[in-house]
Parts: structure tokens; C-alpha cells; sequence
């Protein structure tokens, strides 16, 4: 059985996902929001996502960790998910994330994101990180890009609408 990491920024909590994180995660997945990862997605397809973010921590030592804002914050509100994904709809380890439309414009997703990378690069040792980020999507392309992202366009990728960034370790 693996430790899944708890991590710490300075106004956030990246922690392992529960049950009660399920309703709020499966009301995302159902909006126009969820278009950009294949969305939206009825209760069944979303519970099977939610089971993969979780599962991924045996099979493959890394997965998803739940967003929540630490105490001088807010009060400890899930607000989203980050995580590195793989398996066979991901050519490369992805680095990735959602974040629940009324917690939208206050820089938690990159700080989420960029704990969760420097993570995967010290304890976990990889190499190199990719965000795999439709076209379309502006915002997650400017958060790639502030995480030191760079397009990569000879890398494979499970959907032709993607833009691939790249994360190298510094």
C-alpha cells in the first residue's frame, strides 16, 4: 500500500481524495466546463474518472490529490483536483488540473500545480512532465505556461486537439 503525499503550499492543502469530495467533483463533470477533458460526463462515466485519480496511486505511485484552501484562506474548502495521470489514454506522465468555477481567478490552480510538479520531480525523480491542454482551452494554456511550459510539438498525444506542454526538471 502506497503513502499518498499530503503537501502544503502557503494557502493550500493538496491532500489525498475521500467520498465526500465525490458530489462536488461529479457536479463539475457534468457542466459545459468538463468539455475541454471530453465532457460533459454522466454520473457513471465520472465516477469511473474519480476511481481512476484514485486507483492510480497503487498501480502507478502517483494520481490525483483534492485542492483545498488551508485555514487563514478560506475554511478548508475542497476546490478543486490536481494530479499527475498516466495509462494508456496518456502517452507521457501528465500533469493536470481542474478548478471549480467560483474558485477561479485566484492563482490557486498554478500554485496547486506547481507543488504538485516540483513533488513529482524530487520524491518521484522524473524527468519531465507534460500538460496535455485542448486548443481551445486559453486559460489552462496561459496556467501551462506560467508553470515554465513549453509547446512540444513532436510529442504524442491521444487527441489531435491538444496542444503538449512540456515540464522539464530544472
Amino acid at each position: 500500500m502506497i503513502d499518498i503525499p499530503r503537501i502544503e503550499t502557503a494557502r493550500l492543502v493538496l491532500r489525498p481524495p475521500r467520498f465526500d469530495d465525490w458530489p462536488s467533483y461529479a457536479a463539475f463533470m457534468a457542466t459545459p466546463r468538463a468539455a475541454y477533458m471530453g465532457g460533459p460526463f454522466d454520473e457513471a462515466a465520472a465516477w469511473g474518472m474519480f476511481c481512476h485519480d484514485v486507483a492510480q496511486w497503487q498501480l502507478f505511485g502517483h494520481g490525483s490529490l483534492m485542492i483545498e484552501e488551508r485555514g487563514a484562506v478560506g475554511d478548508g474548502r475542497c476546490v478543486g483536483q490536481v494530479g499527475i495521470n498516466a495509462g494508456p489514454l496518456f502517452p507521457e506522465q501528465e500533469l493536470g488540473w481542474l478548478l471549480y468555477a467560483s474558485f477561479e481567478g485566484r492563482g490557486y490552480a498554478v500554485e496547486a500545480a506547481a507543488a504538485l510538479r516540483d513533488w513529482a520531480f524530487s520524491d518521484l525523480e522524473l524527468k519531465t512532465l507534460v500538460s496535455y491542454v485542448h486548443r481551445n482551452n486559453i486559460a489552462s494554456r496561459r496556467l501551462a505556461e506560467r508553470l515554465g511550459g513549453v509547446e512540444d510539438a513532436s510529442a504524442a498525444r491521444h487527441d489531435p486537439l491538444d496542444i503538449v506542454y512540456r515540464h522539464s526538471r530544472a
